[in-house]
C-alpha cells in the first residue's frame, strides 16, 4: 500500500513539474518576442561578431529621422504621414514604452532637430520649434514658426536637420526635379545654415541634389554629408556620395557634374567637372544612402571609434535591389581611408524582396546605436557584448 501511495505522489509530482516546465517555456518564449509582433525576421542581420540587435520601438509609422532630447525622449520624423512622434522609455530597459504622435497633419516633417528644451522640426518650407516639448508630451505645444521662405517643391523637398557646432541650424534643400538647373533661387540644391530664431538665412554648401543625412567630424567639426545620386542613366551612374565640406562655399558638382567624374548628359557641356569639389567616396549606384553619424561611443570596440555609420535605405528604381543596409566609413585628414558593410539582411537578394530599410542612426548615451525603419515602422537597437 505504501509503494502504490508513493507511485501515485511520484506521478503526481511529476506532472505538476512538466506543467510548470511547459509554463514557464510559454512565458520566455512569449517574452522573447514581446517586444517584435510582426515578427520580423531580426535573425536575418547579418552584423560583425559580437554585435547584436534588437527591436526599441514598434508601431513608428514611417520612421524616419530621429533625434534624443534631453530628458532621453527619442524624436521621430515622418515623411508620408505628416506625423511627428515621442519615443519614451521610462524605465530604461531600452525599449519603447509609449509612442506619443506630438503633431500630426504636417507637410512631410522629416527632419528634427532639439535644442534647449525645445524640439526643431522641418517641413517642406518651414521650420517649426515646440518649446519645452518634453514636459508636454501629452499635450503639446502649439509651434513658433521659425523661417518659412523655403520652397514649396515636394520633389525632394523632405528635410533632414540638425543644429552644427557653430550653434546654426542646417537644412537641406533638395533639387525639384530628377535633373535641372534651377538658377533662379539659390537655396535649391544646396545646404542651408540659420540662426536658432531663423534670422541669418546662408547657403553653405551648393550643388548638392537631395541630402539627407549629415554630421560633424568629432575632432575637426567639420561637415560630411551623404547625396542622392540623379536616376535614369542606368544601373550603375551615378553613384551616391559621401562629401566633405570643411568651410563655406563649397560646389559639389550638380546638375552639371555626377560622382565628381560624370558629366551630365543634359548639362555637363556648360561646366567641366574639375570646376567642383569630387565626393570623399562613392557609396554606390542607387544606393540611397541616408542618415550618418560619427560614433563616440564606449560600447562598441575602440576601432570603431570616430568611424561613420551611414543608413542605406535602397535602390527604388534599378533592375537589381542594392543598398538596404548600414555601412562604416572611417576617415583621416578629410579622406575616406575605409568603407564596409557593417549590417545587412534587409534584403533577400535571391528573391529581390526587402522586408525593412534603414533610414536614419542615432547614437544613445550607453553607446548603443538606434536605426530606424520607415517600411518596417519600427527602431532597431544594435549593441556589442
Amino acid at each position: 500500500m505504501r509503494k502504490k501511495i508513493t507511485i501515485i505522489l511520484f506521478l503526481l509530482l511529476t506532472t505538476i513539474f512538466m506543467q510548470g516546465c511547459n509554463s514557464s517555456s510559454k512565458t520566455s518564449k512569449s517574452n522573447a518576442t514581446s517586444n517584435n509582433p510582426q515578427n520580423l525576421p531580426l535573425e536575418k542581420i547579418k552584423l560583425p561578431k559580437g554585435f547584436q540587435i534588437s527591436i526599441f520601438a514598434n508601431g513608428v509609422n514611417e520612421a524616419r529621422s530621429m533625434v534624443r532630447g534631453d530628458k532621453g525622449t527619442i524624436f521621430v520624423g515622418n515623411r508620408g504621414g505628416g506625423n511627428v512622434y515621442a519615443v519614451v522609455d521610462n524605465d530604461n530597459d531600452y525599449k519603447a514604452d509609449k509612442v506619443y504622435t506630438i503633431a500630426s497633419g504636417l507637410n512631410m516633417p522629416c527632419g528634427v532637430a532639439f535644442r534647449k528644451g525645445s524640439l526643431y522640426v522641418a517641413e517642406v518650407s518651414r521650420i517649426l520649434r515646440y518649446d519645452n516639448i518634453e514636459a508636454n508630451l501629452d499635450n503639446p505645444p502649439k509651434p513658433v514658426v521659425v523661417y518659412d521662405k523655403y520652397p514649396t517643391d515636394r520633389h525632394h523637398g523632405w528635410k533632414f536637420i540638425a543644429f552644427g557646432p557653430d550653434d546654426k541650424l542646417y537644412v537641406p534643400v533638395g533639387a525639384p526635379c530628377n535633373i535641372c538647373e534651377r538658377l533662379e533661387n539659390p537655396q535649391y540644391a544646396s545646404i542651408t545654415r540659420m540662426n536658432p530664431d531663423g534670422s541669418g538665412l546662408e547657403v553653405f554648401a551648393s550643388g548638392v541634389r537631395n541630402s539627407v543625412g549629415f554630421d560633424w567630424h568629432p575632432d575637426t567639426k567639420e561637415l560630411w554629408f551623404t547625396d542622392n545620386g540623379r536616376d535614369m542613366l542606368g544601373d550603375d551612374l551615378p553613384s551616391d556620395e559621401l562629401n566633405h565640406a570643411p568651410k563655406k562655399g563649397m560646389h559639389f558638382g550638380y546638375p552639371y557634374c555626377h560622382q565628381g567624374d560624370t558629366k551630365d548628359p543634359k548639362f555637363g557641356d556648360k561646366r567641366p567637372c574639375s570646376d567642383f569639389t569630387p565626393p570623399a567616396q562613392k557609396l554606390g549606384a542607387h544606393v540611397a544612402a541616408l542618415g550618418m553619424r560619427f560614433y563616440t561611443g564606449k560600447m562598441f570596440p575602440n576601432g570603431y571609434n570616430k568611424k561613420a555609420f551611414i543608413a542605406m535605405h535602397g535602390s527604388w528604381n534599378r533592375s537589381k535591389k542594392v543598398g538596404y543596409k548600414l555601412a562604416l566609413v572611417q576617415t583621416k585628414e578629410g579622406k575616406v581611408t575605409e568603407f564596409e558593410t557593417f549590417a545587412e539582411g534587409w534584403l533577400d537578394h535571391k528573391k529581390q524582396l526587402a522586408w525593412g530599410r534603414p533610414v536614419d542612426v542615432l547614437q544613445m548615451p550607453d553607446g548603443s546605436l538606434l536605426v530606424s525603419d520607415d517600411m518596417a515602422n519600427v527602431i532597431y537597437r544594435i549593441t556589442y557584448k
